[in-house]
């Protein structure tokens, strides 16, 4: 397993891609912390940004090396080894390749310009996030073997997670306003891994009290003790239950 990971994790550092996310990544923290004095500000500007780019990455670009890579996967399963070794070793590769590149963009200038609990709640969320997103990509690529339809599903569910899902959950507070929601908005939080690290994030910058009672309501629970381990709690859930499901496919799925 830590053989196929190794080799996966020397392919992708050289990769073109993973070189300009991580500049990317880094080119957008630097920016932000050395044009803005504030340091909050700055580390709201950074969860905004890395909400929407490390979720897309992460899916988008583990979805398209696991099937640029479909006849290496081919020539280990016809080798002595395991289905679930394969899978495990490729997730932990191309994971692993992902999440250095998170560290070095982000984690490394959060921790030089702003380090604090509410940095490294950051570093935190980010890496989980990366985690899950690698874990939905392995479950499409799973469910369908044409290329163009695994990284369009991907798409739909970044899509989803990023947008559409919080237009669900503005509509459902609209449609049952008169009712009480506290307790099921968050369960709806819980259903998203996005929402759960940005709120997360938010609470430890202490500007939940701009998000009125719902905000207050956050505070009470994700603020305290069982509210921060119940968000791990959910975010390991989101990164070990996909990855499950792809596991139980692939190994009866035909090659």
């Amino acid at each position: 397993m830590l053989k196929i990971a190794k080799y996966i994790i020397l392919d992708i550092i050289r990769s073109k891609v993973i070189i300009a996310y991580t500049l990317l990544l880094m080119a957008i923290s630097l920016t932000i912390f050395m044009t803005d004095a504030d340091v909050t500000k700055g580390l709201v500007s950074i969860t905004t940004v890395m909400m929407i780019i490390v979720p897309l990455v992460s899916i988008v670009y583990a979805t398209t090396y696991y099937f640029n890579a479909t006849e290496f996967t081919e020539l280990l399963v016809s080798q002595p080894i395991s289905r679930q070794t394969i899978l495990l070793g490729k997730f932990i590769g191309i994971s692993s390749a992902i999440m250095s590149a998170f560290f070095v963009g982000i984690c490394i200038p959060v921790l030089i310009f702003a380090f604090s609990v509410t940095g490294l709640t950051l570093m935190a969320s980010g890496a989980l996030l990366t985690l899950s997103f690698v874990s939905l990509a392995f479950l499409t690529c799973t469910l369908t073997r044409d290329k163009a339809k695994g990284i369009g599903l991907a798409l739909m569910i970044w899509f989803y997670c990023s947008i559409i899902f919080d237009g669900l959950v503005l509509l459902f507070l609209f449609c049952f306003s008169d009712y009480p929601l506290e307790k099921v908005m968050i369960f709806l939080t819980a259903l998203n891994p996005i929402d759960l690290a940005r709120i997360l994030i938010l609470l430890q910058l202490d500007i939940s009290a701009l998000m009125g009672y719902t905000g207050a309501l956050y505070q009470q629970f994700f603020g305290s003790g069982q509210g921060i381990v119940f968000s791990l709690i959910m975010q390991l859930v989101w990164i070990v239950t996909p990855l499950l499901i792809a596991l139980r496919i692939f190994k009866k799925k035909d090659l």
